[in-house]
C-alpha cells in the first residue's frame, strides 16, 4: 500500500469516526425519543473505526519489534472508559486521537512529498537524433550515454549531458536554486530538468535518467528522510521507554486512587486520565516533524543534507575553513604573464595546455583557454599521472615532462633562481612551472577572483555567530593575501602554501576549540571534508565525488546558499527546542490536573492531541524557509557560464 492510499485510508477512518461521536452526541443530547435509539450504534462506530486501526498498529508493533507503541495507550485509556460507563468519553478520545493521527500523516507527507516533486520536474520525452540525422520523440528513460538530443525552446532537459552545438540561456533555478538563467554553449555541462530558455542546442547524454542528477538527488533526500538524526533517535528510544513507564503508572495510579477512598470505577477513569495526559506523542513527533520540514525546503533550494545529523551538526558549527580556488574563488582563472626561457612561447604554451588538458583543475582550464585564444594546438601529451597538490606529469615526444608549483619543482631537482622566474613569484598571482627532469622550462601566472557571493555569505556567517573562520590553499602568500584581503579575512586566518595533508592537518587542529565545517569543491580536498565535523562540498551538481565526499552539498555555486543552510540548520534547532519545550510543559500541566484535579477525561484529551497537532505544524513552518526561494547569483565576477544579460 502507498502512503498516498493510507493517507486516504486513514482519512475515511476519521471521517467514521466523527460520524459515530456525531451519532453519540445526537443520541445523548438531542430532545424527543426518536434520538436516542442512534447513541449506541454511534459509539459502536466511533469505537470499532477508530479503536481497531489503532489497536491492530499497536498489537503488530508489540508483537514484531517487542514495543508497546503509544497507540497502545490510548486504546487503553478508551476501553477503560467504556468500562467504568463513560463509552462517550471513550469515543471523544478515539475521534480526536484518529483526527489527530491522520492530521499528522498528511502534515508530514507535505515534507515527504519533496521527492514527488523532484521527480515532476523530470521529462517524459526526448527528442533523439538518429543515425541518419533525422530526430524522433522517444520516451526519456531509454536515452543512453552517447546518444544526442534536440533541445527546442521551453524544452526541459532529459538527462545530464553536454552541449555538442548550439549557445542558449538554461534555467537551473530547479537544481541550483539561482534565478538567472545561465549561458550554455559548446562543452558546458546540462542537468536534467534544467530548461533551456532560447536558441537550439545538440546535447550528448553523459549519464543515463537513472544515474542523472535529479535521481541523485531523489535518492540523496530519500536516504536522508530515512535516516535518523541524534535527537530522533534520542526521541524514539525515550517514547518506547516512556510508554512502559506511563502503563505501569497507570496501574500505580489506579491502585493508590481506590485505596484513597475511590470506587473502582473512579479510579478506573482517573488512571485511564493519567494515562492519556502523560503521553509523550507530541515530544515524539516533535523532532521529526521540524527535520524532515527542514530537509525537503533546503532540497528544493539546491543543498542536500545526508540525514538530519548533518543538519544537526551544521547548526553546531562555529568554526568554518574554506578551499580558496574554486570554493571562495570563481575557479575562472586567466593567465596574466608568461615565460618562456628559450623564447618560443608559442611551443611552451602549446606543450604546458597537452599536459594540463589531463588535468580538471581549474588553473588547467585557465591554461587550455589561453592556448585556444592564441590558436594553438596542444602537444600529444601520454602517460600522465596527477601529483595531488602539486602537479601532473606525463610524457611527450621528446621524453617526460612536468608541471607545478614550487613543490613539484623541487621534488624534480629543478632550480627556479632564473631572474624572470624569480619575478614571477614575486608576484600576488599564482605560478605554475614546467620543467622536463631538472630543467625548467618557463612559467607562466594565473590569477583568481572572489566570488561575487563569497565576501556576504562570510559576513553573513559571522552574523550568525560563527566566530572564526579561515582561509586555506596551496597557493603562495602573497596570492592567499590577496584573494583573502577582499574578503575581510585577518592575515592570522588565512593559510597558504598548503599540500592536502596539511590541510587536514589544520582542521584536525582547529576541532580542538570548536566544531568545524571545511568547505571545498569535493574533489581535491576529500581527506580535509572527511576529517572536519561536516565536509561542505560546493556546486556539486553533477560531481560525482562532490555528492560522496561530503555531508552536505550546495548545488548551485552560490557562496550564499551556505549561509542560507546554516541559518535554516540554527533555525530548525530552535523550533525543536520550542517544540520539546512545549510538549514537556503541556504534559506536566494535564499531569498534575490528573492527578490532583477533577480533570474530565474529554478536556485532557483536546490538551493532548492539540498540543500534538500543534507541535507538527510549527515543525512545518521550515517548509516555507526562504532558502527555498530562487535567489539571483550576487554581482562581482562572472561564473562559468556567465548569466544571460536581462
Amino acid at each position: 500500500m502507498t502512503k498516498s492510499s493510507s493517507i486516504d485510508l486513514s482519512m475515511a477512518l476519521s471521517l467514521a469516526t466523527v460520524l459515530g461521536l456525531a451519532m453519540a452526541a445526537a443520541g445523548r443530547w438531542l430532545p424527543g425519543e426518536a434520538w436516542a435509539p442512534i447513541e449506541l450504534p454511534g459509539l459502536v462506530l466511533a469505537y470499532l473505526a477508530g479503536g481497531l486501526p489503532t489497536g491492530w498498529r499497536a498489537l503488530s508493533t508489540l508483537w514484531r519489534e517487542r514495543v508497546l507503541d503509544i497507540d497502545l495507550l490510548m486504546i487503553a485509556a478508551a476501553i477503560a472508559a467504556a468500562i467504568v460507563g463513560a463509552p462517550f468519553e471513550g469515543a471523544v478520545l478515539l475521534t480526536l486521537f484518529s483526527i489527530s493521527t491522520t492530521l499528522e500523516e498528511r502534515a508530514l507527507g507535505r515534507a515527504r512529498r519533496a521527492i514527488e516533486a523532484l521527480m515532476a520536474l523530470r521529462p517524459e520525452t526526448a527528442l533523439r537524433k538518429t543515425a541518419n540525422g533525422t530526430v524522433e520523440e522517444v520516451p526519456a528513460e531509454v536515452l543512453a550515454v552517447g546518444d544526442v538530443v534536440v533541445l527546442r525552446p521551453g524544452a526541459r532537459v532529459p538527462s545530464d549531458g553536454v552541449v555538442v552545438t548550439g549557445r542558449g540561456g538554461i534555467d537551473e533555478a530547479n537544481i541550483t536554486g539561482e534565478s538567472m538563467p545561465v549561458s550554455k554553449e559548446a562543452g558546458a555541462q546540462v542537468f536534467e530538468a534544467t530548461i533551456n530558455l532560447d536558441g537550439v542546442l545538440d546535447v550528448e547524454v553523459t549519464r543515463s535518467v537513472s544515474d542523472s542528477t535529479i535521481a541523485r538527488m531523489i535518492r540523496l533526500v530519500t536516504e536522508a528522510q530515512a535516516a535518523r538524526a541524534p535527537s530522533e533517535r534520542f526521541s524514539e528510544w525515550f517514547g518506547q521507554r516512556y510508554t512502559v513507564a506511563v502503563m505501569a503508572g497507570a496501574m500505580l495510579a489506579f491502585a493508590a486512587f481506590y485505596f484513597l477512598g475511590h470506587d473502582w470505577e473512579q479510579a478506573l477513569y482517573r488512571a485511564a486520565t493519567l494515562l492519556v495526559a502523560a503521553s509523550p506523542c507530541a515530544i515524539v513527533i516533535s523532532v521529526p516533524a521540524a527535520i524532515l520540514s527542514a530537509l525537503s525546503a533546503a532540497a528544493r533550494g539546491g543543498v542536500l543534507f545526508k540525514g538530519g545529523g548533518a543538519l544537526e551538526t551544521l547548526a553546531e558549527v562555529d568554526i568554518f575553513a574554506f578551499d580558496k580556488t574554486g570554493t571562495l574563488t570563481t575557479g575562472r582563472a586567466a593567465v596574466t604573464r608568461l615565460v618562456a626561457l628559450d623564447g618560443d612561447q608559442a611551443g611552451f604554451l602549446s606543450l604546458l595546455s597537452g599536459l594540463e588538458a589531463h588535468s580538471e583543475h581549474h588553473i588547467a582550464a585557465a591554461i587550455h583557454r589561453e592556448a585556444l585564444a592564441r590558436d594553438l594546438q596542444p602537444v600529444a601529451v601520454t602517460d600522465v599521472n596527477a601529483r595531488p597538490g602539486i602537479g601532473i606529469e606525463g610524457r611527450d615526444a621528446s621524453g617526460p615532462v612536468w608541471a607545478g608549483n614550487p613543490y613539484l619543482a623541487q621534488a624534480m631537482g629543478a632550480p627556479l633562481d632564473h631572474p624572470a622566474l624569480q619575478s614571477l613569484a614575486e608576484g600576488a598571482d599564482t605560478v605554475v612551472y614546467l620543467g622536463r627532469g631538472a630543467q625548467v622550462l618557463g612559467a607562466v601566472t594565473v590569477a583568481d577572483a572572489p566570488r561575487g557571493s563569497s565576501a556576504p555569505a562570510l559576513a553573513a556567517l559571522r552574523k550568525g555567530g560563527v566566530r572564526r573562520i579561515v582561509m586555506m590553499t596551496g597557493d603562495r602568500r602573497p596570492v592567499a593575501l590577496r584573494i583573502g584581503t577582499q574578503l575581510g579575512l585577518a592575515p592570522d586566518e588565512i593559510h597558504a602554501e598548503m599540500l592536502p595533508e596539511d590541510k587536514v592537518r589544520a582542521v584536525g587542529a582547529l576541532t580542538d576549540s570548536g566544531k568545524v565545517a571545511f568547505v571545498g569543491d569535493g574533489v581535491n580536498d576529500a581527506a580535509a571534508l572527511a576529517r572536519a565535523d561536516i565536509g561542505i562540498a560546493m556546486g556539486a551538481a553533477g560531481s560525482e565525488v562532490a555528492l560522496q565526499a561530503a555531508d552536505v552539498a550546495l548545488l548551485s555555486e552560490d557562496m550564499e546558499r551556505l549561509a542560507d543552510a546554516q541559518r535554516l540548520s540554527r533555525r530548525t534547532s530552535r523550533v525543536i527546542r520550542q517544540n520539546l519545550t512545549f510538549a514537556i510543559g503541556a504534559m506536566v500541566v494535564l499531569v498534575i490536573g490528573g492527578l490532583f484535579f477533577d480533570l474530565p477525561l474529554p478536556l485532557v484529551v483536546i490538551g493532548h492531541e492539540g498540543g500534538t497537532v500543534l507541535v507538527v505544524l510549527n515543525g512545518l513552518r521550515l517548509l516555507s524557509d526562504p532558502i527555498r526561494r530562487p535567489k539571483a547569483p550576487a554581482g562581482g565576477q562572472a561564473l562559468p557560464g556567465a548569466a544571460l544579460p536581462a
